[in-house]
């Protein structure tokens, strides 16, 4: 029997540039750890700058947007519920790093999803080495979605010369 993951996405901000469903879930299948096992449940709400503030400030004492924010599901003993928690995706900021990181929206968007993800799965990045883990498992599923390192600089675009 296989997993299944179902992924349940809420937009409450801005639509322009935002995925569909089913690129998120494309993404969510893409991570290892949740193609075997037990099924896997998780809910993306994608907010606006005002909401993605007010959730950081709330759950992490920061006034400001971030990109995403993962909250998991805590397990009482027995639970089979495959509940793995919610992401929090802010739709303006994803925006804006992408321009100022030269990279395509989608790209950051999966970028972010993997990375929200496996923050549900219990990976982190606070110790040096956790994080070297971490961005080596993301660079290895994003390139199985022919998705360029995401912690690559990218080159500044060259702005076209006037004709003499």
């Amino acid at each position: 029997m296989s997993t299944r993951v179902h992924v349940d996405v809420d937009n409450r901000g801005p639509r322009k540039g935002v995925p569909l469903r089913r690129s998120f879930q494309r993404w969510v299948e893409a991570i290892p750890a949740l193609r075997r096992g037990r099924d896997a449940h998780l809910a993306i709400v994608v907010v606006g700058s005002a909401e993605g503030r007010a959730f950081n400030r709330r759950y992490r004492g920061r006034d400001y947007a971030t990109n995403v924010l993962s909250f998991p599901y805590e397990r009482l003993p027995g639970d089979r519920s495959g509940l793995l928690g919610d992401l929090v995706i802010c739709a303006p900021v994803v925006a804006r790093e992408a321009r100022e990181q030269r990279k395509p929206v989608r790209e950051h968007y999966a970028h972010l999803t993997i990375h929200g993800v496996l923050h549900l799965l219990g990976h982190d990045h606070e110790e040096d080495a956790e994080a070297e883990r971490m961005e080596a498992l993301e660079r290895r599923i994003l390139a199985t979605l022919g998705i360029t390192d995401p912690y690559l600089p990218r080159p500044a675009a060259r702005r076209a010369r006037p004709s003499p």
